[in-house]
């Protein structure tokens, strides 16, 4: 076992050694220059190469590092840190000159944003909304304590915009992917008396993979909306959509029972104590993740914006691909919703049990409010949940580490939001270099994990720590319940991430 496994995990990494980061990519981010494209070049292929990081990590780097080099080359030890400075320099000398691409100018100042959790929050992340809080259509921005680099906008990041715009990068390509928990009035106990019957009946009720597909549906009610006919790209993916109805996607996906100690008085209509619980969080599937890559290339054609932003184009909601985009995007909304249920409902009828309740709350969307003084903006959180005062959510830790069923606070500083998790203390690629996977086994041992699926990037350890996590936004959230994995199901080891 253990040589199948070094030897998937060579084929893997021989797999991401072949691929480059060329020089039609360095020379999208607004370099002109062969010297500087030759330094760029050899930085960016020698982290690929030793797998530091994987290629969108170095070309979302890159991209901050050009448009702000400066908290780069302040990172001591920094693997950007030789060539911030060497742009600096080439700067000061005027050799450094970036394309201009665009027809919005970035603001010249930028806005102060409130980050929870700064000392664990990566320079690139923050790098990325520094350039959010510049755009033109900006108006408030803050960086929850899980953040780190995405595109465009960091994962973490919520962003307002002025009401009549919508950034489908801000949002996210896995729209409105979402957390689901549902809580049953059975011991905690029954996860170690009948390990098997809960094993049997989460392999028979969900489905992972980028391609998977149900033959079966408990309720596919949410089809007789109208609005699957509202556009001509909404029609398209009826299929597909209906086809993936109750399936999860790979990477951090998962279902998984676990133990949910609930506090006394924290939950109305519920005893304080320890229950069976089932958590899920997956998306909309290849249904928004059609909708979000469709959208972010009109946006990037409408919007054109310098090189450093050009992920964080936007779509006018008074023109028709703004409302094209706002009416598929709340849609995927509703299927992401209905595709958790259809797993829950299916797994409570194969239990025999009907849930006591159940809580969700959503990332990875765009949400019409108003800001403290009254102002009509749009928010985005990607990989940030709302908060608002006496909202409910679920904030998950990793496949070894407990979750969290909090309420909001409603902190007005935050823009109502809180984390979505622990948020990724490495790359992929990093985890597969570094981690040892005898130190991941004896750690599911340790927390009486049993796992099926998954791989050494979703191991616990390349992870944040949840708990310093919660405590950097104890004035965001209060915690109601704490949730402990015990069974849990993630996509085969073979699956290309895409969360």
């Amino acid at each position: 076992m253990k040589k199948e496994i070094n030897e998937k995990l060579s084929l893997k990494e021989a797999g991401e050694h072949k691929e480059k980061v060329g020089n039609n990519e360095l020379k999208a981010l607004g370099i002109n220059d062969v010297d500087i494209l030759v330094n760029f070049s050899r930085v960016a292929n020698g982290l690929l190469k030793h797998g530091v990081m994987d290629k969108q990590t170095i070309l979302a780097n890159l991209e901050a590092l050009i448009d702000d080099p400066v908290p780069y080359a302040l990172k001591k030890g920094g693997k950007f840190k030789n060539l911030a400075e060497a742009v600096i320099n080439l700067r000061k000398e005027g050799r450094f000159v970036k394309q201009q691409r665009s027809n919005f100018k970035l603001k010249e100042e930028i806005a102060e944003f409130p980050v929870w959790g700064m000392e664990h929050i990566e320079v690139g992340a923050l790098a990325q909304m520094r350039t959010a809080i510049q755009l033109p259509i900006a108006v408030a921005g803050a960086l929850m304590p899980d953040a780190h680099q995405g595109y465009g906008l960091p994962i973490g990041g919520v962003l307002a915009t002025t009401a009549n715009t919508i950034i489908p990068f801000a949002v996210g390509v896995d729209i409105a992917c979402r957390m689901c928990l549902s809580i049953f009035d059975l011991p905690a106990g029954v996860i170690d008396t009948e390990t098997d019957k809960l094993k049997t009946i989460l392999v028979d009720n969900t489905c992972f993979g980028m391609g998977g597909t149900t033959k079966s549906h408990f309720d596919t009610s949410l089809f007789d909306s109208k609005t699957w006919g509202e556009t001509k790209m909404i029609r398209t993916l009826k299929d597909k959509a209906y086809a993936q109805l109750g399936t999860s996607g790979t990477g951090n996906h998962f279902v998984e029972w676990g133990e949910l100690t609930i506090a006394e008085n924290a939950i109305a209509d519920i005893p304080a104590g320890r229950y069976l619980a089932l958590l899920s969080h997956s998306g909309s599937r290849g249904f928004g993740g059609n909708i979000a890559n469709h959208y972010s290339k009109i946006a990037m054609t409408k919007t054109k914006l310098p090189a450093e932003a050009k992920h964080l184009a936007w779509l006018d909601l008074d023109k028709d691909e703004g409302q094209e985009y706002w009416i598929a995007m709340n849609l995927a909304g509703e299927y992401a919703s209905a595709n958790h249920h259809e797993i829950h409902n299916k797994i409570a009828r194969a239990l025999g049990v009907k849930p006591i309740a159940q809580v969700e709350n959503h990332h990875n969307f765009a949400w019409k409010e108003q800001l403290a003084n009254g102002t009509e903006v749009m928010v985005h959180r990607k990989g940030a949940t709302p908060a608002g005062e006496g909202v409910l959510g679920i904030i998950p830790g990793s496949m070894s580490t407990p979750g969290f069923l909090v309420r909001g606070k409603g902190n007005a500083e935050s823009i109502n939001s809180a984390s979505h998790g622990a948020g990724r203390l490495m790359s992929r690629s990093a985890a597969f270099r570094t981690l040892d996977k005898a130190a991941i086994a004896a750690n599911l041992v340790d927390k009486r994990i049993t796992l099926m699926g998954s791989d050494m990037d979703e191991a616990p350890m390349a992870y944040k720590d949840i708990h310093t996590v919660m405590a950097a936004q104890e004035n965001l959230v209060e915690v109601l319940a704490q949730f402990e994995p015990r069974v849990v199901r993630m996509a085969d080891a073979r699956e290309t991430p895409e969360d």
